[in-house]
């Protein structure tokens, strides 16, 4: 065994007359070995919480994380799998088909048919007599509901031209406003265009081959993209009106999304109520695309996300998506077995059930049961606590090069359960907000399908029009309307404006105490 450098340079340093006893030299080399055994234990438990945290992320799917359900394994989707989040998943018992009281769309049969094909009956099926002038004692009726073979009409306007006896002048009669070329689309067709490549996704060269095999009218991709062009334009009053509805609301769903335009990665935002929807979209992810879509600024209601933290830069009320606590609390449950997160998911769904049945009978929760669901939820808080106390001796953690050591997933799930206690129990205090951010991750959703079929926008234009069009689309469907037919009076100079929904939704509730 080799004397430790350290001594050597001692003993060279003391003189020719120095001596290294037995004894010194001994604990040298235990010093030694120490320090070293020490710097081991450092790396094994460094790699110990690297492995950890990749087993975490093999683990994690769309139950119990944020991730998509297109992410999930082949054969492992999330909602199949056995979750603490109810427990597994049971038949419902009924038959399959439509439930007793569902509408449907069934096909029924109609008074005044468009055409009707008789069939005589020309002779006896058992004896064989003629019976052609007999006349029939009743019908039996069969209908057949099918779509007729479409083409395009032309519409022409013939505008007179007339000479005046008195001056000679020459008069010439004025066209209607929307008909502005020798030969143009009319709005239907134009609103049917917006209505396939905006609502229904259909890429340009598709939506152009539908109308030629429905239509047996061409239309080119450059006049596709021209008519979104103009539809998001004449919409430009209709969405500065949407915003300031959605200013003024009581309460507003929001979420962001990664959105893809000219190849790089924006970001898509949304703000959205029962009855309102506006897509915008930026570079940035936080605090200044939020201000430059300028809603937030000026939003004094509550806000309902996923504790994304820019958003509580702003002055307005807040609501935590608790669909999110759930599935994260569904995580630390599967994977470590923490009882408290059970408990947790517990609490939070039976106040949800709980919520839901009062609504029909209250406008809030009486003092008494809000105060022992308060107290509930602090005891499931405190039980996780102290299952999840940081270690008492920081000398003996293994030493990082930068930065203080990062908490687990339970623990940033507890102090944040713990500070937005009333953001994430809005829903218990204020009937008026929901349990989750659905919502508004519903409003996003076919946002993603788009990207997933086209892949990106070719230009920053063509994605400003499709987010301004279909949250017009999306507003006017959430209202009932004909989304067809909302477009189409887009181009007829008439676009529906959103009525003052915020009265109606205007029941507000009870504050949460401080």
């Amino acid at each position: 065994m080799s004397i430790p450098r350290e001594a050597v340079i001692r003993a060279y340093k003391a003189g020719v007359e120095a001596v290294v006893s037995p004894l010194d030299y001994a604990n040298a080399i235990i010093e030694e070995q120490k320090k070293r055994i020490k710097e081991l234990e450092n790396i094994v438990e460094l790699q110990k919480e690297h492995i950890n945290s990749l087993e975490d992320r093999l683990v994690l799917d769309s139950h119990n994380s944020s991730k998509p359900p297109s992410t999930d394994a082949y054969g492992k989707s999330g909602k199949d799998r056995e979750s603490s989040i109810g427990g597994k998943k049971k038949g419902s018992g009924r038959k399959v088909g439509g439930q007793k009281g569902h509408s449907g769309t069934t096909l029924r049969m109609v008074d005044n048919p468009d055409e009707i094909v008789p069939h005589r009956a020309s002779e006896c099926e058992q004896c064989g007599c003629c019976l052609e002038h007999i006349e029939a004692v009743d019908h039996e009726r069969r209908q057949v509901f099918d779509l007729p073979v479409k083409k395009y009409i032309v519409i022409e306007h013939q505008g007179e031209i007339k000479e005046c006896p008195r001056c000679g002048e020459i008069n010439r009669a004025e066209f209607p406003e929307d008909v502005k070329s020798p030969v143009q689309y009319g709005p239907r067709a134009k609103a049917t265009a917006v209505y396939l490549t905006n609502y229904q996704l259909l890429p340009y060269e598709r939506t152009g081959e539908l109308f030629g095999d429905l239509y047996s009218l061409p239309i080119c991709q450059a006049t596709l993209v021209n008519t979104n062009n103009t539809c998001a334009d004449l919409l430009r009053e209709e969405e500065t009106a949407r915003k300031e509805q959605l200013i003024k609301s009581p309460v507003v769903h929001f979420d962001e999304s990664g959105f893809k335009v000219e190849g790089d990665r924006q970001w898509l935002h949304s703000a959205g109520t029962e009855r309102l929807t506006f897509y915008g979209f930026h570079r940035k992810r936080g605090q200044v695309a939020m201000d430059e879509i300028n809603i937030l600024p000026r939003f004094q209601g509550r806000a309902i996300h996923d504790h994304w933290k820019p958003y509580f830069n702003y002055s307005c009320q807040h609501g935590l998506c608790n669909a999110h606590h759930l599935r994260e609390l569904a995580f630390i449950v599967e994977r470590y077995d923490q009882k408290w997160a059970e408990k947790m998911i517990g609490f939070l769904l039976e106040t949800k059930e709980m919520v839901e049945e009062a609504q029909s009978y209250t406008y809030c929760l009486d003092e008494k049961t809000l105060k022992k669901r308060g107290a509930k939820y602090n005891r499931i808080l405190r039980e996780g606590m102290r299952a999840n106390q940081p270690p008492t001796d920081e000398s003996d953690q293994p030493k990082r090069r930068r930065g203080r050591k990062k908490q687990s997933k339970a623990k940033n799930l507890l102090d944040r359960l713990k500070d937005y206690k009333n953001e994430v129990l809005a829903f218990m205090y204020d009937f008026t907000v929901q349990f989750d951010n659905n919502l508004g991750e519903r409003d996003i959703r076919m946002l993603k399908v788009q990207q997933k079929i086209s892949g990106t926008f070719r230009s920053l234009k063509g994605a400003s029009s499709f987010c301004r069009i279909r949250g017009y689309i999306s507003t006017a469907k959430k209202n009932h309307a004909n989304a067809l037919d909302a477009i189409e009076k887009v181009f007829l100079g008439k676009p529906i404006f959103p009525q003052d929904y915020s009265s109606a939704e205007e029941t507000s509730g009870r504050s949460p105490p401080t």
